[in-house]
Order: C-alpha cells, then structure tokens, then sequence
C-alpha cells in the first residue's frame, strides 16, 4: 500500500521550469544535469541501487518531496508531500544452478575452450562477461544449466572425468514473471499505475533529503521495474557519493588519520568510476554493499573523511592512461598479494605482491633508568598499581619489596589518602587518627568517611545483595558490615573466607592495592592516547585527537604491557602509533605505559585482525567443503602452492569419493575463514584419523592492493595520501578524473 501525507505548509522557492529526462543512461561526466522544476545535482552523477525485487517500499523526505509519474512524459502525482508507501508486484524468481570451469581476459581463448568442449558435452556451454569479481574485463567459461546445487556437484565428477578440475559452482536467480509498480494511494485515494510507470521522487528544495529504511539519503529516488524485480535507485553528485563510501569503508572514529582517509577516497573514486555502468541492465551504475562499495548514505558521513573527499575531488588513480582496478583489503598481514594469484584473472603490473611495512618509517627508543621488583599480593603482583601511585605522589618513592609486606599503621594510609583527594577534585577535610590498627573494618570506616560514600550504601546495595555476598564469611558470624559488601560488590576488597579475616592487620601492599582501586576510575589519574614520536626529549602524544607534548621526568617509570600481562622494561622501541597511557605531574610524564603491539615493523601489527587462529572439526569442513565438491569424507587438507605473500592460493582437498583443487580467494570461501594466508595444524584419534584442522592465519580480506590499516600505519608515520597508494598501485598516476 501506498499512503502519502499533504504537508499544511509550502516552501516558498523560486522553480525553474524544464525537465531533463534521465532513462536507463547515466550521466557522463560533462554534461549538466537539471531534474525536475530546478532541482539540481552537480555533475557528475552516480546511480546507487538501494534494493532489488522489492513490493512495499516507504520513502520519506525531511522537509516535502514531489512524485512524478513517468512515461512518455511527466505527470506530477503528489506535491510536497512528507512520506510515501508503494505497493508492488514482487517478481518471482527461481534458481538455477552453472559450473564455472575457467576464466580468462581474452575472450578467443574462452570460445576455444567453449567450443571443444561442446563436442565433449551434453549440457549448454557458452562464453559471459564475468560481473562476479571486483576485476573487470573476465570471461568464463560456463556449463548448465542444473535445477539443483545436488545436480551441479554431481555433474562435477564428469568433468574431472574429462581433466577438468578447477571447477566452481555458481548459483544465479532468474525471473519467471514480469514486476511491475502496482498502485499508489494520494490523498487516501488508490491510483493505479501502467506496466511502465517509473516514479521519480525529488525533494521540494535543495535542503531535504529523501529516506529509505532509516537511512538519509542525497539527491533523488527512481523507483522501476528491471528483469529481477523492482528496482529503487539513489542518483546523486558522484562526490557525495564518497562522502558516505568513504567511512563506511575506513571508519575515521578509529583510522582518524587524515592522509589515510585521502588515499581511500582516491582508491573508492577510481573504483567507483571504472565500474560505472556495471548493473546497467538493472538501471543503476552499482549497489551499496561490499559487492561493490558500502554505501549508507548521509548517515555514515564525517567531517574528517568529508574533508579527504574534498580535499582529492575529482582524483583517480591511472596506469598507462588507463583507470586501475583500485582493489582494497582491510588487513593484509604483512604482505600484499599478486592479484592473479587471488582472483585467478590477468596478471596486472600495478596490483603485484608489496611487503606492508613502510621504507621512511621512524624509530624511537625509550630506556627505563629504573628497576622495579615485583611484589606479590594474593599471588598477585602489584608493582603497576605500586609504581602508578608514586608516580602521582601518592605514596612516597620506595622500589623495596619488603616494605610493603610490612603492616601499615592508619597514620600512613590516612596520608595517602589526603595525597590523593587533591587529585580527585574533593576536600581535605580534617580527620582525627583515633586508632593505629588498619584492618578491613577500619579501612572501609576511612574509606568511606574521607569519600563520603555513605549514601551507596543507602541507596544502592539491597540487603539480599549484603547476605549474598557475606553469607559465608562474615554473616556466619553476624559480623555483617554493609560498608565491607559494598566494597566487596565493587571489586575493591576481595571476597573474604571467613570472619577472621575482618580483625587481621592489612600489609602495606594490601592498602595501597585497595585505595588504587577505589580510586583508579577517576579520569585524570591515568590518561590515554597515542605514541606520535619524541622531539628534543619530549614525547608528543595524541590525546582526544590533539597532539600535545610532554618532557619525561628524570626518573620516569616505563611499563609495557602485552597481551593483558605487563613488565618493566630497560628499552622500548617504537614505531608511533602504539596505545600509551601515562601519568602526570607539575607537567612531567612520571609514568609511561605502552600497549605493545607486535614485536614487528609491519604497518597493520596493531589491528586485532593481523593474526588469528581457527579450529574446525572434520566433520564441519567436510559438511561445508561438500556444498561446493562431492569429496565425500574430508581426509585431508594440503596447500599445494603459495603466493609471493605466502598466502596458499592452491589447495588441494582429498575426500573418500574424490579430490578437489581450490584455487585464489575460493579457497578462503569453502574453507569459512577470514584470509588465505595460514598454516594448517592437525589433531589425531587414536586410530590416527583426523578429528580436527587447526588454522594460524593473518589478515582479513582478499589481500589485494591497498590495505587499509597499512595505509593508516603509514599515515601515522608521516606518509602522504599519493605516497600510500603508489606504495599498494605500483607505478600508478594520480590526475583528475573529472
């Protein structure tokens, strides 16, 4: 159904009459383009499918839209309006099921093959264009048509028959009626619509914008009929366009580096321009998935990538006069891959295997002039917490671990204590040392006092809540203390064993490890950002995206930390671009935490997708392995061949029926992993049979061209947006496109 609501008020406007009509044909990238009553899209354009096969679709717009209906000419059916629902006939679509058994650029190549095998085979084979795969110019070699995916495995093992090996299956929808729109509904009135209308959706003045399943979107809609159902297609200015392709692609919330963002605008604009036309049949140039390039509209927009587009508009990226295939891979883990190796295409001299590490890239080293030892309490050390309280000058300056297993007396923790209020934005108010023991009881009394956390307890413990957690310590011996549970609750004490435990002295260790605690969530104490280099001495770090920087103390502390353990190194070398976080005081860094990456030079080293590990039953790859080869039961796993990165882009798959040899990224599909480049572990019964492939891989993606955290590396490291991508794109050009 569609409903379309009148507004109860008009823009005023200047319109402009005159209709430039649109069709099937996108603009090029001279002509003007005028739509409908003044409305303007800058050239060039870009045509977006937004969905396919649709039946009911509701479109809004911000502030009004009109509605024209299209066939021979124009008709407007709705003036200003806020939103619409169309109803449709959706087409009805079935599957058939082709063997792909090769590929190639030089289309005689494929019609030889093509041709001998006719004379071998009974079933259809003919010549396409490859429309699958990020690289254009293809041709496949096709065999089919078969109703079922069981069909087409089984058709396989004829073509082994034959010395055919290299075999994919490919599934395609095809339609079994023609789609239509059906009807509109103005003013509450149902109107129907001819087999040919196409409706144009325009926003009533150049600042609305239209919606489509709670997304925001710039330009106009077209919605139409298309040989797979109807289709709803966004037309937009073609640098508006990469305003939301941009982050959606390389978020600038994380890779906020601004050369980065340059260099995937440029790489997202060659892309985008080379594929025009390419679902032409549909009526659009691409969709909005990773198909072609994510697209999500105004919503995924961001000053900083915004700013990237801007600040490259108009350019792409040539080889010998010709726009590349500007491929892309989030995480390459290491080492980029020859594009033949992967998508099994034409060897192309600027998509060649390239080590991700960066020739001009700094290196840094920080030396730790102090020794710390660890100290152990509940088996647990705490020289972080002891190093990070001295170095706020909380508690004085003391690297001898038998002092804090020594008792405390409460005139030393009520010091500490006034040390820290400072730090925290609260009073000193005056207190009287009435006692020397510190025990849990005394301690929690401090606390409390000294914070003025008497209304948590109050407000947010339950007295379930207090039973439950001292139920078996204190509350056994009606001991309860609802103070010492709300610490407990917090994580500040620990869980006590027994009633004993309240009336035992605390070491030293002990409270400081419990005042770190309380007071560790307050946001000045430790502060975070990135590693950006040193300079005359002084280190500069980004914090909250600004780069500051700071003079060391002296007598600084250096910790690292990996993995969630941590130590105190004599040197760090840095790359810039490491996770600190640090403390400081009278305006000296006094303590410098380093998130430490890999031990390694490689750019993307520090996304959590360098390096990842998989373990699969053989029973789960064999079920998986059989939708795409009729193995029968999987025996075994073994890389045949591996490209220049060391990624396996040949495997060959041995089953009790058959075997199989997977070539490029299929390898990575029929697997279910997340990249190509791993080795392969195996777990044994006592029969010696397989019970288990564990795989130790790096990177995620296809591993071609650009990668985006390499990229982002060597933004960090100083590189610029035309040193990023002639560095992925060997001996590419970058001139304006338009």
């Amino acid at each position: 159904m569609l409903k379309i609501r009148l507004k109860n008020f008009k823009y005023l406007m200047a319109i402009v009459l005159g209709f430039l009509f649109l069709g099937g044909v996108p603009v090029e990238f001279a002509e003007e383009n005028t739509f409908f009553h003044g409305y303007l899209i800058p050239k060039p354009i870009i045509r977006i499918g937004l969905g396919v096969n649709l039946s009911q679709i509701q479109i809004a717009s911000s502030a009004g839209m009109k509605i024209y209906e299209v066939k021979t000419n124009y008709k407007l059916v709705a003036d200003d309006v806020e939103e619409a629902f169309i109803k449709g006939h959706k087409e009805k679509l079935s599957e058939i099921f082709l063997i792909r058994v090769s590929q190639t650029k030089d289309i005689e190549e494929a019609e030889l093959l093509a041709q001998e095998l006719r004379t071998k085979l009974a079933n259809k084979v003919y010549v396409r264009r490859n429309t699958e795969d990020k690289i254009e110019g293809l041709f496949q070699v096709m065999v089919g048509d078969f109703r079922t995916r069981g069909d087409a495995l089984h058709y396989i093992m004829t073509l082994n028959a034959i010395g055919i090996k290299d075999t994919w299956i490919v599934q395609e929808e095809i339609t079994e009626e023609q789609s239509r729109p059906l009807w509109i509904a103005i003013n509450d009135e149902l109107k129907s619509l001819s087999d040919d209308t196409v409706l144009y959706f325009i926003p009533s003045n150049p600042l609305s914008y239209l919606s489509f399943k709670g997304r925001d979107y710039r330009g106009i809609f077209v919605l139409r009929a298309s040989r797979k159902g109807i289709v709803l297609v966004n037309i937009l200015n073609f640098e508006d366009y990469l305003k939301s392709v941009v982050p959606s692609e390389l978020s600038p919330y994380t890779f906020n580096e601004l050369e980065a963002q340059k260099a995937q605008a440029v790489a997202a604009r060659t892309y985008a321009a080379k594929n025009l036309k390419k679902y032409d049949e549909l009526g659009y140039d691409l969709c909005d998935t990773p198909k072609s390039q994510f697209y999500k509209g105004m919503n995924a927009e961001h000053p900083l990538s915004s700013r990237a587009v801007l600040e490259t508009k108009g350019e792409a990226a040539f080889y010998g006069g010709r726009l590349i295939d500007a491929l892309y891979t989030s995480t390459c883990g290491g080492m980029t891959e020859d594009v033949e190796d992967v998508f099994e295409g034409p060897a192309l001299p600027y998509l060649r295997s390239t080590e991700c590490v960066y020739e001009k890239q700094k290196e840094f080293t920080l030396e730790n002039k102090n020794t710390v030892h660890p100290v152990y309490i509940n088996e647990k050390n705490i020289s972080r917490e002891i190093v990070s309280l001295m170095s706020l000058k909380v508690i004085p300056r003391e690297l001898d671990p038998v002092y804090y297993g020594q008792e405390v007396s409460f005139a030393e923790v009520l010091s500490w204590i006034q040390n820290a209020l400072p730090l925290l934005g609260k009073k000193a108010n005056g207190i009287e040392v009435e006692q020397t023991l510190v025990n849990y009881q005394s301690f929690a009394n401090l606390l409390f006092d000294v914070f003025g956390w008497h209304e948590r307890v109050a407000n947010l413990l339950l007295k379930s809540e207090e039973n439950f957690i001292l139920r078996d310590s204190i509350g056994s011996n009606g001991k309860e203390s609802s103070r010492i549970a709300y610490l407990i609750q917090e994580g500040i004490f620990p869980a006590l064993s027994d009633s004993g435990e309240l009336d035992r002295t605390l070491t030293r260790g002990e409270a400081l490890l419990y005042l770190w605690k309380a007071i560790q969530g307050h946001p000045v104490l430790i502060r975070s950002g990135l590693f950006k280099g040193i300079r005359d001495g002084n280190i500069t770090v980004e914090e909250n995206k600004v780069d500051k920087e700071f003079a060391l103390s002296p007598d600084y502390f250096l910790v690292r930390r990996n993995d969630g353990d941590f130590s105190f190194p004599e040197r760090i070398y840095l790359l810039g671009g490491e996770d600190i976080r640090w403390v400081e005081r009278d305006g000296l860094i006094r303590m410098l935490e380093v998130s430490y990456p890999r031990h390694s030079n490689i750019l993307d080293r520090s996304s959590s997708l360098h390096s990842w590990k998989v373990r699969k039953s053989t029973e789960t790859l064999e079920k998986r392995i059989n939708q795409y080869y009729p193995i029968g039961e999987l025996k075994e796993l073994t890389p045949q061949r591996r490209g220049d990165s060391k990624r396996v882009v040949e495997l060959l798959i041995v089953g009790n029926k058959t075997q199989a040899v997977v070539k490029g990224l299929r390898i990575r599909r029929v697997l279910g992993l997340r990249e190509t480049l791993f080795v392969i572990d195996r777990e044994y019964d006592t029969e010696d049979n397989i019970t288990h492939f564990s795989f130790t891989g790096k990177g995620w993606g296809h591993g071609v061209g650009l990668c985006q955290i390499g990229a982002f590396g060597m933004a960090q490291a100083g590189a610029n947006y035309k040193e990023i991508l002639k560095k992925y794109y060997k001996d590419i050009k970058i001139r304006k496109v338009y």
